[in-house]
C-alpha cells in the first residue's frame, strides 16, 4: 500500500516538473527586472506601514508623504503598551481573547472541513451532488447577508456574549469545505481501496493517507482562517469587556483622533504580525496550492 503511495507522490511531483526553457541574457534580464518591479510595488504597502509606525506626529502629515523617516522613534509603540496598560480590562485579557478565538477556531475550521470534505469527495452516497451544490451556493453569500438569521440563532441558543458566538459560525464556513473536497478528489481512489484491502478502517485512510496528501490545501486553510479570525473586532455578538479582542481594544485606543496618530500607525503594525508569520512559515505550500488547484490527474 506504501509503496503504491510513494508511486503516486512521485507522478504528481513529474507534473510539477517543467521543461528548461531557453532564454537568452537579455530575456532572462527583462523577466527578473519585471518581477523585480511587480514584487517591490506589492511590498511597497506593507514598507509604508512600517514606516509610519516610527514616524513622529509632526513627520505623519506632511504632504506629499515620504518614504522614509527624518527622526525615527519608538514612542508610538511605547503610547501604545501605556495606554493598554491603563485599560479597565488587563491588556493579557484582549491578547488571550483573540489568540484563544484565533487558535481553536483555526483547528476546528480545518478538521471539521476536511472530515466533511473526504465523504463528498471519495464516497457516492444519496443527494452527495446536491449536497455539494448547495455548499458552492453558499459561497456568494456574503456575511453581511447572513449576519441577523446568525444572531437570532445564537440567541434561541443562549450563545449571545460567549466564545460560541463567534466561533460556531465560523465553523460552518463552507470555503474551507469546498478547497479540500477539491484537493480530495485528485487521491487516486486505487490508493484508498489498497489500505482497505490491508485492513485499514475509514479512519486510517482519512489521518494516515487522505490528510498528507492535502497538506498544502489544509496549511493554505491555516493561513485564510488566521487571517480572518485575528482580525475580528467589534461585534454585536459580543458585549462583556472581558470577553472582547484585542482589534477591538487597539479601535478603542485609535478613535481619540489625530492626536493619536502615530499611535493608529504601531497598531497596523501589530495586526498584520501574526497573519505574517503564518504566511511566512507555510508560504511554499500555499505557492504549491495555487498551482496545482486546476490540474486533475
Amino acid at each position: 500500500m506504501y509503496k503504491k503511495v510513494k508511486k503516486v507522490k512521485c507522478r504528481r511531483k513529474k507534473l510539477f516538473k517543467f521543461h528548461k526553457v531557453n532564454r537568452s541574457f537579455s530575456g532572462n534580464l527583462v523577466l527578473v527586472l519585471i518581477l523585480g518591479t511587480a514584487s517591490l510595488f506589492m511590498a511597497l504597502p506593507l514598507y509604508y506601514t512600517v514606516i509610519q509606525s516610527i514616524k513622529p506626529l509632526n513627520e505623519l502629515w506632511i504632504f506629499p508623504p515620504k518614504f522614509y523617516v527624518q527622526n525615527p522613534t519608538f514612542k508610538n509603540f511605547s503610547e501604545l503598551f501605556t495606554l493598554m496598560g491603563n485599560s479597565r480590562v488587563p491588556f493579557l485579557r484582549y491578547i488571550f481573547n483573540t489568540l484563544f478565538i484565533t487558535v481553536s477556531g483555526t483547528f476546528f475550521q480545518v478538521i471539521l472541513s476536511s472530515m466533511c470534505a473526504y465523504p463528498l469527495a471519495k464516497h457516492r452516497f444519496p443527494g452527495s451532488r446536491h449536497i455539494f451544490k448547495v455548499i458552492v451556493l453558499s459561497l456568494m453569500f456574503s456575511p453581511a447577508v447572513t449576519g441577523i438569521p446568525n444572531y437570532l440563532i445564537l440567541a434561541k441558543l443562549g450563545w449571545i456574549d460567549t466564545y460560541l458566538a463567534i466561533l460556531v459560525p465560523i465553523l460552518g464556513s463552507t470555503l474551507g469545505l469546498y478547497l479540500m473536497k477539491q484537493f480530495m478528489e485528485q487521491i487516486h481512489d486505487s490508493i484508498l481501496e489498497s489500505a482497505k484491502i490491508d485492513g485499514a478502517n475509514e479512519w486510517m485512510i482519512f489521518w494516515r493517507i487522505v490528510m498528507p496528501q492535502v497538506k498544502a490545501a489544509w496549511l493554505t486553510m491555516i493561513v485564510f482562517s488566521v487571517q480572518g479570525l485575528w482580525n475580528i473586532g467589534p461585534t454585536i455578538m459580543i458585549y462583556s469587556e472581558q470577553l472582547k479582542t484585542l482589534p477591538y481594544a487597539l479601535s478603542q485606543i485609535i478613535a481619540a483622533g489625530i492626536s493619536r496618530a502615530g499611535v493608529a500607525s504601531a497598531v497596523a503594525v501589530v495586526m498584520i504580525t501574526a497573519p505574517l508569520t503564518v504566511f511566512v512559515f507555510t508560504q511554499s505550500k500555499v505557492i504549491e496550492t495555487m498551482s496545482s488547484s486546476g490540474i486533475k490527474e
